[in-house]
Order: C-alpha cells, then structure tokens, then sequence
C-alpha cells in the first residue's frame, strides 16, 4: 500500500486512478491495522517521511468491511488471506496487488489478482 508513497509509475497511477475515483479502494480493519504496523516501521527507516497523512485519507475515504475469516488458509502466506477475505466481503473481483503470493491464486473465490502494471485506470 505504500508503495505509492516511494514509487511512481504503477503504484502513483493507482493513488490517481482513486483519487479521480476510477478504482474504489476497500479495506477491512485487519488490513487497516497491518497497514498501521508498517507504517509505524517505515517511519523509523525513513524518518523523513510522514506516513500519518496518508493513512489518514485511506481511513477517511476507503470503503471499510468487518473482517471475515476464511475457515482454511488459502494462500501460501496466510496472513495475506485477509485481502482475500476482504475481496469475498466487499464483493469485490480483483486485487490489484504485486504481491506473488496474492497472484497465484487468481480465480479463487471468483476473485481475479491483477498485476500493478496490468490493471487499465484510465
């Protein structure tokens, strides 16, 4: 998620994609707590930067779901199941995501993973 903050290209396109409300950003509060965590230790390597406001505009205008459990683990990282979760509450049918692990199970659920690069915004 913040890897709009650092980079430009994809990461920035999507920020922009939002913030002309051609993507809807949904997140539960699991999510928004992970979030938080990384921020909290981006903001001790990089001490320059402010990471605050930019959590803030996710709370104040992402579309936030209760979190949902999902019986059995599906990805091989479990703890990136609770993008999935998000995606099953939300009714959502892409993660748009660089993360491998969430790629690779792409069609699960009904749920496409879209590469950041691949992923239309205009």
């Amino acid at each position: 998620m913040f890897s709009w903050v650092f980079f430009a290209g994809p990461p920035y396109r999507i920020l922009e994609g939002w913030r002309a409300g051609r993507v809807q950003l949904v997140i539960s509060h699991e999510i928004l707590e992970e979030y938080q965590r990384v921020g909290d230790i981006l903001a001790v390597q990089f001490p320059g930067v402010d990471l605050q406001p930019r959590l803030d505009l996710v709370t104040m205008n992402a579309e936030i779901f209760s979190d949902k459990i999902i019986a059995e683990p599906v990805c091989e990282d479990p703890d990136d199941d609770k993008f999935i979760a998000c995606a099953m509450v939300s009714g959502c049918k892409i993660i748009v995501s660089g993360d491998k692990h969430l790629l690779k199970l792409s069609g699960f659920g009904g749920i496409t993973g879209g590469r950041l690069w691949g992923i239309p915004l205009a």
